[in-house]
């Protein structure tokens, strides 16, 4: 009997979770292997060199030790900096994820669009290309900002989110010129599907696109028909590169995304 397929989905932080959510709904059956590297976090303002060697390293240890059939990088950063280099380096599938651009282009009737993501992320090439393949009669306003994920975090943790904060650190977004006509907004960052209730609260004439359920249809073709070759090391776990804090809470927390097992990776 075929067995399910083994899946490995790597994260900074709690972000990737989002997308976890949205691939157990399509691959119910799937093992989910999950890795934040909770002691590097946040990824978005360091440098790239520093991030390669980083994720390189870390998802090889994961890997040797989970022994999984794909790889979901489900991290916008993470992505754009290092996934070339995974798939040179590793003989796996790798699912990436990208910002939304051309979902929030195509619903945009202003067509001026928006994009919230971390600092890093927009000053990359890719991000250039995807506008320029998808978005190019577009005028996209974008906004790098690191309070986003934190706020993400936080929530996540049972922590309430001041409305205000949350306006306060998106209104660079708005300032721009041209920004009022702003009718659809990417979220490029994983993080910040978990911010989507007061994202809207905020801004309620505004459509926002999270990428959490392209990654997840796309994991879902990328191993449509791959079966594990050999029994799961680890069923349904979580891995953390440093201590949780906040253990017992996070433990029920990660309990609804199916993770009844926690580990640190060393």
């Amino acid at each position: 009997m075929a067995r399910p397929v083994n899946l490995l989905v790597f994260d900074s932080g709690i972000g990737g979770l989002g997308v976890v959510r949205q691939i157990r709904l399509l691959q119910p059956q799937a093992n989910i292997i999950y890795l934040a590297d909770n002691s590097f976090y946040p990824y978005g303002e360091k440098p790239d060199g520093v991030l390669i060697a980083r994720i390189l390293k870390v998802i090889g240890q994961a890997i040797e030790l989970t022994k999984p059939d794909a790889v979901v990088i489900a991290c916008n950063t993470a992505s754009t900096v290092a996934l070339g280099h995974l798939r040179e380096a590793i003989a796996l599938p790798f699912i990436g994820c990208v910002p939304p651009i051309k979902p929030a282009a195509a619903a945009s009737r202003t067509r001026h669009i928006g994009l919230l993501a971390t600092a890093a992320t927009i000053r990359r090439p890719y991000l250039a290309d995807l506008v320029q393949k998808f978005a190019g009669d577009c005028t996209l306003h974008s906004h790098g900002t690191a309070i986003l994920a934190d706020l993400a975090e936080a929530k996540f943790r049972g922590q309430a989110i001041n409305l205000a904060d949350l306006k306060a650190a998106i209104a660079p977004l708005f300032d721009q010129p041209g920004a009022e006509q702003i009718d659809t907004i990417a979220l490029g960052c994983t993080h910040y599907t978990f911010l989507l209730d007061e994202l809207d609260a905020i801004h309620p004439g505004i459509k926002w696109f999270d990428p959490a359920g392209a990654v997840a249809r796309q994991t879902a073709a990328v191993t449509d028909g791959l079966t594990a070759l050999e029994p799961p090391s680890f069923v349904n776990a979580a891995f953390f590169t440093e201590a949780l804090p906040d253990f017992a809470e996070m433990r029920v927390s990660l309990s609804g995304y199916g993770f009844n097992h926690l580990h640190l990776l060393n």
